[in-house]
């Protein structure tokens, strides 16, 4: 009996989806921070009330971009974008790395959320003319789906995160010999964003597609602005500055993180834990905070007492924007405003470990905003800050550091 390709694609991307939510609730943990490390780029200065330290400069692309394919094949590459922006920016990776090896033609995602139906086009979120000429001589575009590609000539392919050239060689390739086109379907296997100690023949391809591919179209990218604008604008005692604190409470109630405030180590925690620990470091009342929580919730008021510039997106959306990305029933556009909003801001707190802090954290790095301050209890420390960087930054262990110069 035959099969419909879209009903694969769809079990694969589910199954894909509940593989992802179980890593990050029981294997992925914040690492352990070094109290004896030395941070690079986080002098204190006089920065406003509050232990604010300057930002390093922007780094400088280091990869090299690589040399034009010269002959191509026939067949095409087809993906979605799923789950949110801190996996869109693995998925763009993985695609681009597959097709280029097949020297395939790159068909333009779409992009879908996780409730059935959910679905949108690339342009909805992203600049569709930015990423055909970032990838210009790299891998040839399409922008849309050519009439010869439908689910019947599609063979479904399951690739892993960080894709390597062996794996496509063993894996994929010889579907597409034998089909002629596919269809990816990126799942993770962990939630791993370190460097690599040896860097292989893709390191640059997927710096130049995780860095340099993606950018908000102008609707999306003028209302983070306008949230920017207007937390620093509530921010005067602390010279405009702001933290934005991944907390989010579906997902706290889901890994049963709402503690008792007593901060331990381990992979979450609540909004009373993230108050104590901000506050522990010498951040005071007048501080201003982002959650990435989209309502307020009656949870939240703990770390409101201790901090009553604590604002939800709701409190600080254009008014004229609330209907489109607020109000809606997809949850994508929420989620790529918090992605935007925590790497913009002065300080990121991750309340949540996981891919969202692991790719946020590389946006960062690579934007010089190198202040990630990860909540533990270190036995034994002070309450000095540099006691809780990340140690994506402070080991230089992330991946963006092969990146970036």
């Amino acid at each position: 009996m035959a099969v419909d390709p879209r009903q694969i694609v769809a079990g694969v991307l589910t199954v894909t989806m509940f593989v992802m939510l179980g890593n990050m609730i029981t294997r992925d943990h914040f690492y352990p921070v070094d109290s004896d490390i030395s941070i690079h780029s986080t002098s204190k200065q006089s920065l406003g009330t509050g232990p604010w330290m300057k930002g390093g400069e922007s780094l400088k692309p280091c990869w090299t971009k690589p040399v034009p394919q010269a002959d191509q094949s026939e067949g095409f590459v087809t993906f979605s974008l799923t789950n949110g922006p801190e996996y869109h920016v693995s998925q763009i990776a993985d695609a681009v790395i597959v097709a280029r090896y097949l020297r395939a033609t790159l068909v333009i995602p779409d992009i879908r959320g996780s409730k059935p139906g959910d679905k949108r086009n690339f342009e909805d979120i992203y600049d569709v003319e930015h990423l055909v000429r970032s990838l210009d001589g790299v891998v040839k575009v399409a922008t849309t789906q050519p009439a010869e590609v439908s689910a019947r000539n599609l063979a479904v392919v399951k690739v892993p995160n960080r894709v390597s050239e062996d794996y496509i060689a063993e894996n994929i390739e010889p579907v597409f010999t034998s089909k002629g086109n596919i269809r990816l379907a990126t799942y993770f296997p962990s939630v791993n964003m370190k460097k690599t100690k040896e860097k292989s023949n893709v390191d640059s391809i997927a710096c130049m597609s995780m860095f340099g591919t993606l950018e908000l179209q102008p609707e999306v990218n003028e209302v983070v602005e306008s949230m920017v604008e207007r937390l620093r604008t509530l921010s005067a005692k602390s010279k405009g500055q702001f933290i934005a604190v991944d907390l989010r409470v579906d997902i706290l109630e889901k890994k049963s993180c709402q503690g008792d405030g007593a901060l331990k180590s381990k992979s979450c925690y609540g909004p009373e834990e993230i108050g104590m620990f901000l506050r522990k470091v010498g951040f005071n009342k007048d501080t201003t905070l982002y959650l990435t929580q989209s309502r307020w919730d009656s949870s939240l008021d703990a770390l409101k007492d201790l901090f009553p510039k604590t604002y939800t997106k709701e409190s600080i959306m254009p008014i004229d924007k609330k209907a489109k990305f607020l109000d809606s029933e997809s949850s994508e556009l929420e989620k790529v405003i918090d992605f935007y909003m925590c790497s913009e801001s002065d300080v990121f707190v991750p309340a949540i470990s996981g891919l969202f802090y692991a790719n946020v954290a590389g946006k960062r790095i690579a934007s010089g905003k190198t202040q990630i301050l990860v909540p533990a209890d270190i036995p034994g420390s002070s309450a000095a800050l540099t006691d809780y960087i990340s140690h994506y930054v402070s080991k230089k262990n992330h991946f963006a550091y092969s990146c970036f110069c």
